[in-house]
């Protein structure tokens, strides 16, 4: 029987190739995965709907069907889906008290590739309401404490995801990003987060679920080869609302072609705030960690101005984020029959929601156009560099209850929210791929990652960076305090 203390130091990748040579079973890795979420969840509170006994009986026909582990390199590991994507007959609370008693009645279409990949779900992870903020600590559901410090929060949105991996119940969680939501809470917790450029990979069959584009799911994951393995489940062989990007036909195995280890990229890095916020100097000092790693590998690595006005395309991407809140909100508060004012959400989701009611096509075409212009003046600026480095956050991670998104004072809570963000969200609104390396740990004991960004379609670049960056300074696996 495999011991959870073997299980915990296995990646995505260890355990998937252990069931395949018959050294355990998926059944004996979901077994030590809901071991360690029934130990440790309630000082966590990362996981908040379970479906242990589902993902047991998927586990036993996993093993009785052989044939998905030719499939998958990853078939037969447990997961878990964020609480923002549904799993048909589990309940999805969106974060929210609006969808209390809420049953999905089908897969979304990143899970079904998951579930088509062989993946026994464990249940759902905790998020803030509908993933718009930077911390998870949703009224309706709780904090999710950050398992290297529990005092500290995880980031947002995909906090749980990041709380699950970080303390050993899964190796590979899957997240979602539309403003910085894998690479913040990867930041945060001392994890790899990688979101995809726009179009590569499943995304919902309306506007409103990927939130124009901005949006993409992906997953958390300890190790670089996991997040490249788990790319392959879900990107798509044929565009789905948006352009396809071209990549590998395997990014798992782009990552052993010998000729990436040659290639010298340039990479443009920032030390500022684009919008003029204060950056602590341990977010410095892991971006300096990271410029001294790239040159040490024999990268180029200069400094330069911001291409872009951050506060322009912020503003933007603002604008079209009320839209879809308001769709959201809206949508379910026409099904129960209840006034806006009267859903039971969050302050700051009703401002949101109420700003989004107002926006007029004209407006909401504007921001877009907005966005197509910082498209543009991107790609002209990938021209001269491969790669953009700068912080994640300017903050290291805050304390639970600093970032309140139900506070009655929602100025405050803008303010704090603008000074501790403005790194992630311009690649949700170009469609980049965008990635958090682990670089530093503080005093207090709090991780602190990198942000590379690469231009749209070069998920692969980062893939390649990310994988030489950690052989030449492999970060723990788990939280110290795990």
């Amino acid at each position: 029987m495999l011991k959870y203390s073997d299980y915990a130091k296995l990646d995505g990748i260890a355990a998937a190739e252990g069931i395949r040579n018959k050294e355990f079973s998926s059944t004996e890795l979901t077994a030590c995965a809901i071991d360690r979420a029934l130990q440790i969840n309630s000082s966590l509170n990362t996981i908040v709907h379970e479906s242990f006994d589902s993902a047991r009986e998927q586990a036993k026909w996993i093993d009785n069907n052989p044939e998905l582990f030719k499939q998958s390199h990853v078939a037969g590991l447990p997961f878990l889906i964020k609480d923002l994507a549904e799993v048909e007959g589990i309940a999805t609370s969106f974060g929210s008290a609006l969808f209390k008693g809420y049953v999905s009645p089908q897969h979304s279409n990143i899970v079904a590739k998951y579930v088509e990949a062989g993946l026994p779900i464990l249940g759902k992870t905790n998020t803030p309401e509908f993933g718009l903020t930077l911390t998870t600590e949703a009224r309706a559901n709780g904090p999710c404490r950050n398992p290297w410090n529990l005092d500290y929060s995880t980031g947002g949105s995909s906090g749980g995801a990041a709380a699950a991996v970080a303390a050993g119940i899964v190796p590979v969680a899957h997240a979602s990003d539309g403003g910085g939501s894998i690479r913040i809470p990867a930041s945060c917790c001392g994890l790899f987060g990688l979101k995809p450029s726009r179009g590569l990979t499943a995304v919902g069959d309306t506007l409103n679920e990927s939130w124009g584009g901005m949006s993409v799911g992906h997953v958390l994951s300890r190790t670089v080869r996991d997040s490249a393995a788990f790319l392959d489940v879900i990107k798509l062989d044929q565009s789905h609302l948006y352009p396809l990007p071209t990549s590998p036909d395997s990014f798992y195995d782009s990552l052993h072609e010998p000729s990436t280890k040659d290639r010298k990229l340039r990479i443009a890095v920032q030390f500022d705030h684009p919008t003029g916020e204060s950056i602590d100097q341990d977010c410095l000092l892991a971006l300096r960690k990271a410029v001294e790693l790239c040159e040490s590998l024999g990268h180029q690595v200069v400094e330069t101005a911001h291409p872009i006005d951050h506060g322009l395309a912020g503003r933007a991407m603002s604008r079209m984020i009320n839209t879809y809140t308001y769709q959201s909100v809206g949508k379910r508060a026409e099904q129960l029959q209840l006034a806006l004012e009267d859903c039971p959400v969050e302050s700051s989701t009703l401002m949101m929601a109420k700003r989004g009611q107002t926006v007029s096509a004209t407006a909401y075409i504007d921001a877009r156009n907005q966005l197509i212009e910082a498209e543009q003046q991107l790609q002209n600026f990938y021209q001269q560099y491969d790669v953009i480095l700068q912080p994640v956050l300017s903050k290291v991670p805050a304390k639970l209850g600093w970032l309140d998104m139900d506070s009655d004072d929602l100025k405050a809570y803008g303010s704090r929210f603008t000074a501790y963000s403005g790194f992630t969200a311009l690649a949700n609104g170009t469609g980049q791929p965008s990635m958090s390396v682990p670089m530093h740990v503080t005093e207090s004991n709090l991780p602190v990652g990198a942000l590379f960004t690469a231009a749209w379609g070069k998920d692969a670049t980062l893939l390649q960076l990310a994988a030489q960056l950690e052989s030449a300074a492999p970060w723990p696996q788990l939280a110290d305090s795990a």
